[in-house]
């Protein structure tokens, strides 16, 4: 793989031992996938910085690094945390927790990463360009970006994405060349996709029959929200990075002939339906998975006239995204059994720890991982979730 004289200077160690060791991370990387160079990046964001996720070896990790007078190159990202870091004692997280936690924030802070914690960067102003190279990690934001900004970024690793967010730079290869964003197989929507949990089964239905690939959707319509939540559920249930939508999508002329195809029927969506709906009691609704928008907030707001829900409602988001909601309407979403928490999410969260056993959400890909985690979900779009447990 050809390197510059800069890149071979940082290598050879001449700029200290940690760039040196992340550099080789990105060279290795690039040879494995055959890579012929690093290109710059314009942003990163981490995954990867949930005390539940990485525990004490991840957070010594960070903390090591931070020691160091390394710090990023571009603009970077971080991931949603294991608590909201504000309002960590209303969730019932345990002090001994939220330390960790916020010491691994500071860890990333003090190499220069933002304290997002949002998997929806492109909501909290990170917002690449079409045909912008970035270097990405959370699945859900790597798959809207490819697909729906029609920027260019792999699914990197934690380490991987810290690497780029400290060299700049990343391999180029993959879905950063024009040609691998081909889509591979075309999906024929042949039914009316009627609200947004829809979009999370249509998602469910595809994985029965492709794991991987690039598919290529007509037959629909969808708001980015609807998009954003598609490619969520892609990327959960199968291994999927980049999705094109006929009319929709940017890049959805980049057609090939395609040899293979299906046909998505209202039977077949009903069926799906049925597979993914479980009658339970749950403990709370959880909203926001990827973090939810404004307008999926005003949403709830409008759905819950003269209602008031008989369980807790959380809604995660941004802390920019919360910022836009005006308080005197948190304060009636709050009275209405309604709250909204920040940099954090259901599946990143130590939901056992606080007694959460069973969940209900709107979410395909909440309900992929709370279900490998052991917790019972339902499932339903937000209006039946409302309508079914609310008093009103």
């Amino acid at each position: 793989m050809y390197l510059t004289k800069e890149e071979e200077v940082i290598l050879s160690g001449e700029k200290g031992e940690i760039l040196a060791r992340f550099m080789k991370l990105l060279v290795k990387l690039g040879e494995k996938f055959g890579a012929e160079k690093l290109i710059p990046v314009s942003s990163v964001q981490i995954a990867g910085i949930s005390y539940k996720n990485i525990s004490d070896p991840g957070l010594e990790f960070l903390e090591e690094i931070a020691r160091s007078d390394v710090k990023t190159n571009v603009i970077s990202f971080m991931n949603p945390a294991g608590m909201d870091l504000e309002l960590w004692k209303e969730l019932g997280i345990s002090e001994e927790f939220a330390k960790k936690q916020l010491r691994i924030i500071d860890a990333l802070k003090k190499l220069g990463v933002i304290a997002s914690a949002t998997c929806t960067p492109y909501l909290a102003g990170m917002l690449p360009r079409f045909k912008e190279h970035v270097a990405w990690s959370e699945s859900s934001a790597v798959i809207f970006a490819n697909s729906v900004l029609g920027a260019r970024t792999n699914r990197e690793g934690a380490f991987t994405a810290l690497a780029s967010a400290l060299i700049g730079k990343t391999p180029y290869y993959g879905l950063h060349l024009e040609e691998n964003r081909k889509a591979n197989f075309k999906i024929k929507v042949d039914c009316k996709l009627k609200n947004e949990a829809d979009f999370s089964i249509l998602a469910y239905f595809l994985c029965k029959y492709f794991k991987k690939g690039i598919p290529f959707f007509e037959g629909f319509i969808a708001s980015a929200d609807e998009l954003k939540l598609l490619g969520a559920s892609l990327a959960a249930y199968g291994a999927f990075a980049l999705f094109h939508v006929k009319d929709v999508t940017p890049e959805a002329s980049l057609q090939n002939e395609f040899d293979d195809k299906l046909l998505v029927t209202e039977q077949d969506l009903s069926k799906a339906k049925m597979e993914v709906v479980k009658e339970i009691e749950p403990d709370i609704i959880a909203i926001g998975c990827p973090h939810a928008s404004i307008r999926e907030i005003k949403k709830i707001f409008s759905l819950l006239e003269n209602k008031k829900m008989k369980i807790p409602v959380w809604v995660f988001t941004s802390r920019v995204t919360k910022k836009l909601v005006d308080e005197k309407f948190r304060n009636i979403l709050e009275k209405l059994n309604v709250k909204i928490f920040c940099d954090t999410c259901p599946v990143v969260m130590p939901l056992k720890e606080i007694g959460i056993k069973s969940v209900a959400t709107n979410s395909g890909k909440a309900r992929f991982y709370l279900l490998n985690q052991g917790m019972n979900v339902y499932f339903a779009d937000l209006k039946t979730l409302i309508d079914k447990f609310s008093e009103g």
